[in-house]
């Protein structure tokens, strides 16, 4: 198999209807400058019928593998410049506005139609430092034969997507239908991940709620705080995936994607997206449950506590009113006199000695 040389502008060799190099004027300048300075490696690939006949291709060369109806591309993109997203524009004729959606960044999970071609925005997701949940943006313009991807330099893992083409090579037949499915089971297998990591942080929380006395600890309720926080992140870029996919799923006919054969692999990769929503719903209510369970417990405990209090504030009443009582200035029987000293003291004992019983036998002490 012939594969381009990265060292050069364009195509070489002999593949099988492969574009040959631009002639004239324009050839002697590409030569030029390819002797003065070397050309960066570019991620890409050219497939033709279904067999891998190029890579690490530059962006002027897009159109001319596109020349060729049997070929299918995929062109990476990372840190585009806007004088890039210009000059791919006019290879493909994308629309202004999903090239200012590109620009502009952080766009929700979405699925754009435009005339020829649609633009796909996801997000990846990762886990870092404990619970907190970093989403890595992904966009991909997408035309009947050509897949560009285009994301932040050094965030989102491009190699793996990669490799799973490389694990798949079976489906490469099925055109840039097989491109994308490769694309979302990478973000989609992702969120299991990550998932995982916040399924084992709450049941690792919720075999611990029975141990908190007196209350979480001020470690425990950073990672609940933390942990429900990456939850409602999950939420809000997984949850739309399903309808993403699903689109995708019905779209590809308007692009000439659709393949019966491939039809089983997007429904797999919707129903993991649907799982996964699933899971993220679970769990956040699963941390729900474990917060609600805390308050209980420690409403509980405050109940216990007071009726402890008021039990000991009334037994300490009847001494107060007893000692009250005997310390009026003006004669009463016993005053001044030892049998009315013993006579209050007996009835202080008496009476707190009665309440005490009473309250230990209803159990509020």
């Amino acid at each position: 198999m012939s594969t381009t040389d990265p060292d050069s502008d364009g195509p070489t060799g002999s593949l099988s209807g492969v574009p040959d190099a631009a002639t004239g004027s324009a050839s002697t300048a590409t030569q030029t400058r390819t002797e003065t300075q070397p050309q960066p490696k570019h991620h890409s690939r050219a497939y033709r019928n279904g067999e891998l006949v190029a890579e690490n291709f530059p962006l002027p060369d897009l159109s001319d593998w596109l020349e060729h109806d049997d070929a299918n591309v995929w062109f990476d993109l990372p840190d585009p410049s806007p004088q890039q997203l210009q000059e791919l524009a006019e290879e493909l004729g994308l629309h202004a506005l999903a090239v200012e959606d590109v620009i502009n960044g952080r766009q929700r999970p979405k699925v754009d139609r435009y005339d020829g071609h649609q633009l796909f925005n996801a997000y990846a997701v990762r886990v870092a430092d404990g619970v907190h949940l970093q989403t890595v943006a992904i966009t991909a313009f997408i035309t009947k034969r050509a897949l560009i991807t285009v994301h932040r330099a050094g965030q989102f893992d491009i190699d793996d997507v990669v490799a799973r083409w490389d694990n798949s090579p079976d489906l490469a037949c099925h055109g840039c239908g097989f491109l994308i499915y490769g694309l979302l089971d990478y973000v989609v297998d992702s969120y299991f991940t990550a998932l995982q990591v916040f399924d084992d942080e709450a049941e690792e929380l919720s075999d611990q709620v029975f141990d908190w006395d007196g209350g979480p600890a001020g470690d425990e309720v950073r990672r609940l705080y933390d942990l429900r926080r990456s939850l409602l992140t999950a939420r809000r870029v997984i949850g739309p995936m399903r309808e993403v996919i699903n689109s995708l799923i019905h779209l590809r006919q308007d692009l000439g994607l659709s393949s019966s054969e491939l039809t089983p692999y997007y429904q797999d990769v919707y129903d993991h997206a649907i799982r996964a929503a699933d899971w993220t719903e679970n769990l956040r209510d699963l941390i729900g449950t474990i917060r609600e369970t805390q308050l209980t417990i420690q409403g509980n405990r405050m109940n216990l506590i007071m009726k402890k209090v008021t039990s000991w504030a009334a037994i300490i009443a009847v001494p107060t009113a007893v000692t009250g009582f005997y310390g009026q200035n003006v004669p009463y029987p016993g005053f001044s006199s030892t049998a009315g000293f013993w006579t209050s003291t007996g009835i202080m004992i008496a009476l707190s000695v009665t309440l005490y019983v009473a309250f230990r036998l209803r159990d509020w002490l």
